[in-house]
């Protein structure tokens, strides 16, 4: 089978971290990503579910810009509330 070889970039963090992980299931990240390619060929699909953050949906930024902006210009009504505490269980 021919070689090839395959590089991108990614937070020097997470990939010590993955490092450290495949390390642990004594696999290299090399394997673990071609385990990764293998599943996405034979299943023609990335072998577990992706999905954004609610949060950052073009919605909500704009509605988050919309309350920076009120605050920046005094629209914004802002009150104080009392804390809630909470009890570890």
């Amino acid at each position: 089978m021919a070689q090839a070889t395959v590089s991108f970039r990614m937070d020097k963090d997470l990939k010590e971290g993955m490092e450290q992980v495949c390390k642990g299931m004594g696999m290299s990240m090399t394997t673990a990503f071609t385990i990764f390619a293998t599943r996405v060929n034979r299943d023609n699909r990335i072998p577990f579910e992706v999905a954004a953050d609610p949060f950052y949906s073009e919605s909500n930024m704009n509605r988050l810009r919309k309350a920076i902006a009120d605050v920046k210009s005094g629209r914004a009504k802002l009150t104080e509330h009392e804390l809630i505490e909470v009890e570890d269980g």
